[in-house]
């Protein structure tokens, strides 16, 4: 189910959509329109059951990327907003990327950053609303860099106390970290239950171990 709104979105009003199960999307990263989804069915990972496949384990065991949260929000969104090879519209308009920065300084919204050599190779962003983190977009530009971002937000996220990582939708790539579909009904009722739950994103190190990293997952052929 999707209802368009006004362009303009305050922070209190997206952060009351997210207790109702609603996240925002724009049409086009050039339409200014903001319309509100609350899927019928939804990605939904419960971290006790984040996995990851055992290729992927090998490679964060080499520690390819330096990673990082919340040192680049504003570069994160602004990649996750920008055309790319294979999707040459984004859903990410200004008035989205306006409100997220916004919740980022509020205290929110955060990322999770890939560097290679210095530079920013991928990453993620979402918004922390009780023990729920709802993952919003990630990008990359260096090959597995937002699966090894993934993998580091689920560490945190353990760490912190979250119980559930919204991933929006269900896709085959999210299902190998252990993402199943929920039903609507399912999903409000861990709202009801979850929302209240004392959880802090900032509460892991800023730097996380690949041990503590690796523990957080379990191994998947």
């Amino acid at each position: 189910m999707a209802r368009d709104s006004a362009h303009d979105i305050h922070p209190d009003q997206l952060l009351k959509a997210y207790t109702l199960g609603y996240f925002p999307m724009g049409r086009r990263r050039d339409d200014p329109k903001v319309v509100w989804v609350l899927p019928d069915v939804r990605g939904v990972l419960r971290l006790e059951n984040a996995r990851a496949p055992r290729k992927l384990r090998q490679l964060i065991a080499r520690e390819p990327f330096e990673v990082k949260a919340d040192a680049a929000f504003g570069e994160v969104i602004a990649a996750c907003a920008a055309p790319g090879a294979g999707r040459e519209e984004t859903w990410i308009n200004d008035p989205i990327e306006q409100v997220y920065r916004e919740l980022h300084r509020l205290g929110y919204a955060h990322s999770v950053e890939c560097y290679k050599d210095g530079e920013l190779v991928g990453g993620l962003y979402g918004v922390a609303i009780g023990g729920i983190f709802c993952g919003e977009s990630m990008f990359s530009r260096a090959d597995n860099a937002s699966k090894v971002a993934l993998v580091y937000l689920i560490a945190r996220l353990k760490m912190g106390g979250f119980r559930l990582l919204d991933t929006q939708f269900h896709t085959e790539h999210l299902a190998q970290f252990g993402v199943e579909k929920m039903a609507d009904a399912d999903y409000q009722r861990a709202l009801a239950e979850h929302l209240s739950a004392p959880a802090d994103f900032s509460k892991a190190p800023d730097y996380l171990s690949i041990v503590s990293v690796l523990q957080s997952i379990t191994q998947t052929s």
